[in-house]
């Protein structure tokens, strides 16, 4: 059995066919009407959302399946002290596959190593989120037509931004593929991203500290929110929010066969004249959300059984993780490291440094 708790469960290659399968889907609604009738998904959100709820939902409804779930932890068994383990033991015996989106970092983790139906992680925290990668490389995909030799500019809060994160782990596979990290000091790069995952892989990056800098260079522009949901102190994000707002005049120094892309929701960091560009795509990215998400279903239900991919990394037993954002501080599991790059350890969770 095989579950997308991390972009790089895949291989290339398999994400190269699902990414064949979205557009076999785009191309050949019908065909895929009754591709899951009779299965279900549940839709497990353990904090708000709207887009990658709903869009899980309508994926599998055009799939001719069904869903169930709940999208607010308040009205599950969590609130009378289920644990995430046990929540994915009964809810394996309801439901073929689920999507699991959950503050702490680590979760949908949790609950593949207890499910005996595929996990997908729908968001962990400020974690990974890769579905949303799946929408976005279906989006490049479809608006650029291929994945190597681009340069990504990423703005925002990359430090938080899940999207961000998975999204470096993703394309950074692909050939000749140069990212510009454009953030506010307070709000930078995690270093376990540009270390485990750029210089270990000896990506090209820059870090910028404007728009302007960034526009004449990117082929694809990843804007992301200052999530107000990550700050401990409201003051901060207050002082950060309005750190880069994309308008016109920003967009008329970006090349003219550039793309804008945002996860969802916007606040105020792209203004609404910019909607009207051609070259912004992010409701465009939206639509194709649905569509790779029902590629996504259907494969791991056809996957079903094959073997898990196993775990191969060194792995130690250490005191309780130190991230207060970890599951491990709210669910009774072995707390687990394995050996990164510089010999550092961190977390099998959340990735934290031991």
């Amino acid at each position: 059995m095989r579950h997308l708790i991390d972009p790089t469960d895949f291989t290339v290659e398999e994400i190269n066919q699902l990414m064949l399968r979205a557009l076999d889907i785009i191309d050949n609604r019908a065909k895929y009407a009754d591709a899951c009738r009779g299965k279900k998904l549940a839709t497990l959100f353990y904090e708000p959302s709207t887009r990658t709820r709903l869009s899980f939902t309508a994926a599998m409804m055009e799939l001719g399946g069904n869903v169930l779930g709940f999208s607010d932890a308040a009205s599950s068994s969590v609130s009378k002290g289920e644990t995430v383990a046990d929540t994915a033991r009964v809810i394996s015996q309801f439901a073929d596959i689920i999507a699991m989106r959950h503050p702490k970092e680590g979760a949908p983790f949790i609950a593949s190593q207890y499910a005996s139906i595929p996990v997908i992680n729908a968001g962990d925290g400020g974690h990974s989120h890769p579905t949303q990668t799946l929408t976005d490389l279906l989006t490049i995909r479809r608006e650029l037509g291929r994945f190597d030799h681009l340069t990504v500019g990423l703005c925002g809060d990359l430090k938080y931004g899940r999207t961000v994160h998975s999204l470096i782990k993703a394309m950074g596979r692909y050939e000749g593929v140069k990212f510009v990290l454009i953030a506010p000091d307070e709000l930078r790069l995690p270093d376990y991203i540009k270390h485990d995952v750029c210089d270990a892989n000896n990506l090209e990056y820059i870090e910028v500290s404007t728009l302007e800098e960034a526009m004449p260079l990117v082929d694809v522009l990843y804007m992301t929110r200052v999530q107000e949901e990550r700050f401990e102190d409201r003051a901060q994000y207050l002082r950060l929010r309005d750190s880069f707002i994309l308008d016109t005049d920003k967009m008329a120094l970006g090349k003219k066969d550039m793309i804008v892309l945002h996860p969802l929701p916007r606040v105020n960091e792209i203004t609404p004249e910019v909607d009207n560009d051609p070259r912004a795509a992010y409701f465009r990215q939206v639509e194709n959300g649905k569509f790779v998400r029902m590629s996504l279903i259907y494969t791991l239900l056809e996957w079903k059984t094959q073997d898990t991919r196993h775990e191969t990394r060194e792995l130690v037993e250490g005191d309780k993780c130190s991230n207060h954002r970890c599951i491990t501080t709210i669910e009774p599991a072995k707390n687990l490291y394995y050996k990164a790059e510089n010999n550092i350890w961190r977390c099998i969770y959340c990735d934290h440094e031991k």
